[in-house]
């Protein structure tokens, strides 16, 4: 992944769900250059956020064995006008998962309150030739902290 919007994994339960924290810091490389005046989140990073989330739970659920892509984000709702230094949780969980692909949801809340959600992500799933390096690279980021390898 060239941008993570995760910076920790609070809790995960394979094959059900699973919730992270994301700062958003002035320092973002996505917010140099822009909104010079007020800088502002853009909604489509929180999607991602969420996506990363639901993404990496189908992966881990997998044992690494498989990974996934998106294809489909539906019924999605996004904040306008959150700030550099917003905490966002982000929660996510599998509603249904098989061989073929996996679908899920997610939201985001900020203090408690639903800011973000997508009611349906859909992830077709391909075989990972190398389980063991992607298992690697989660560790790397500090997502497997805490859980079994």
């Amino acid at each position: 992944m060239r941008f993570l919007y995760i910076d920790r994994i609070l809790e995960a339960e394979r094959g059900k769900r699973i919730r992270a924290i994301k700062t958003f810091p002035l320092s973002e490389a996505f917010l140099q250059g822009h909104y010079s005046r007020k800088p502002i989140i853009p909604g489509a990073i929180i999607l991602e956020a969420m996506a990363q989330i639901t993404g990496w739970l189908i992966i881990y659920t997998y044992d690494f064995e498989k990974s996934c892509v998106i294809s489909l984000a539906q019924d999605v709702e996004l904040p306008a006008g959150l700030t550099p230094g917003t905490t966002l949780e982000l929660h996510g969980e599998i509603l249904d998962t098989g061989e073929k692909g996996s679908l899920a949801r997610a939201h985001a809340t900020l203090d408690g309150e639903v800011v973000a959600r997508c009611g349906r992500f859909i992830y077709p799933h391909f075989r990972n030739e190398r389980p063991e390096a992607l298992r690697e690279e989660f560790r790397s980021y500090g997502w497997l902290y805490g859980r079994e390898a």
